[in-house]
């Protein structure tokens, strides 16, 4: 019979390798893919001082944009992000930094 700690030790576990915490917001943003492009609405899905998880529903995602919030996002942040990520339509940015006023 095996002790309870060798069935820890054995079981797969998914270890949190971020540095600061997910946040779930479900929250609704504008996003500006470029100079031309009009601007779009993405759900973002989560948050955290690094960065966002997007949900694009069907947007043909850049590597650089600037995302908009409207309000307290909470750690969420207006400001240029790169994406770090894809997977389907959900893709996951790193915040590099906030909007100046020619943005």
């Amino acid at each position: 019979m095996d002790s309870p700690d060798v069935k820890e030790a054995s079981s797969p576990v998914m270890q949190e390798r971020r540095r600061n915490p997910r946040q779930r917001l479900g929250r609704i943003a504008t996003i500006k893919l470029g100079i031309g492009i009009p601007p779009r609405f993405v759900l973002v899905t989560n948050t955290s001082v690094e960065g966002v998880r997007l949900q694009l529903n069907g947007i043909d995602m850049l590597d650089m944009f600037v995302l908009l919030f409207h309000g307290a996002g909470g750690a969420a942040r207006d400001g240029t992000y790169k994406v770090v990520w894809r997977q389907g339509q959900e893709v996951g940015a790193k915040f590099i930094s906030p909007l100046t006023q020619n943005t």
